[in-house]
């Protein structure tokens, strides 16, 4: 008589019981792994507003890294990091990065500006043109362009490609330089903080504002803009399936968000 035991023909079935004890623990670990990209990883936002055209915008879809700039508590769900400060950061904000920050005024809400003043930096807005440490900022003009406003009606304005201190090169909008954020008093950046605006200069509470944004502490930034993942025109609803092929914005699906960088880290 042989001593191996005899091998069933074929296996018992699973359960109901069992089948939704396994699919319960396959979403647990889909949620956990979610959870450790979105706070360690990359992050994914969507663009509300024109406060950063021509360079991002409604209805732009874009990740976030979460570790270029370390980690904070509001790096964080909820803010729930219990600690002051940042942490295994390698890499200071530059100028010319896009960054994700919770609003000092109310850190339930996120914005999104381009750091244009560093530590030790004064900033200045005189007749529309951005200074940094009393050197005007170069921009050369491209041509007037149009956009619809985020409440209705068109919006006419001019388009500039701006070169920051170190070559760095973005693009922003102007509606003229008389605006009522375009002469501003002199800024200058405290330790532990940055200065940022919109590229859509005259449709941005930024850190001009300083009863609302002011200086942006280190610890606000949740990280860095990359690339986009999607874009959509929002001319089509939820319901109207057939028509959201023709609202995806396909030219913009992984585009970068950083400025052109003369040392060609933009590119990496």
């Amino acid at each position: 008589m042989s001593d191996t035991a005899p091998v069933a023909a074929e296996q018992q079935k699973p359960s109901a019981k069992e089948e939704w004890g396994d699919m319960f623990r396959t979403a647990v670990i889909a949620v956990i792994f979610a959870v450790i990209i979105r706070t360690f990883i990359y992050e994914p936002f969507n663009i509300p507003s024109s406060s950063m055209r021509p360079t991002l915008l409604v209805g732009d879809y874009l990740f976030v890294s979460k570790f270029e700039y370390g980690y904070s508590r509001h790096s964080f769900p909820f803010g729930i990091g219990g600690f002051d400060g940042r942490i295994m950061s390698h890499k200071f904000p530059e100028r010319g990065d896009v960054i994700v920050f919770k609003l000092p005024s109310n850190t339930s809400i996120d914005y999104i500006k381009r750091v244009v003043g560093l530590p030790g930096d004064t900033v200045q807005v005189i007749g529309g043109r951005l200074y940094i440490n009393d050197e005007r900022v170069e921009r050369e003009i491209v041509g007037v362009k149009e956009y619809q406003g985020d409440h209705g009606g068109t919006v006419k304005v001019q388009h500039y490609i701006e070169t920051l201190p170190g070559g760095v090169i973005h693009d922003i909008y102007e509606v003229s330089d008389n605006d009522y954020l375009d002469n501003t008093q002199k800024f200058r950046v405290p330790e532990g903080h940055v200065f940022a605006m919109g590229d859509n200069r005259d449709n941005s509470q930024d850190s001009r504002v300083q009863s609302k944004v002011g200086f942006i502490p280190l610890e606000n930034i949740v990280g860095r803009a990359e690339r986009l993942f999607f874009s959509t025109n929002g001319k089509a609803k939820l319901y109207e399936i057939w028509k959201w092929p023709f609202s995806i914005r396909y030219n913009r699906i992984f585009d970068r968000v950083g400025p052109i960088r003369p040392d060609g880290a933009d590119k990496k």
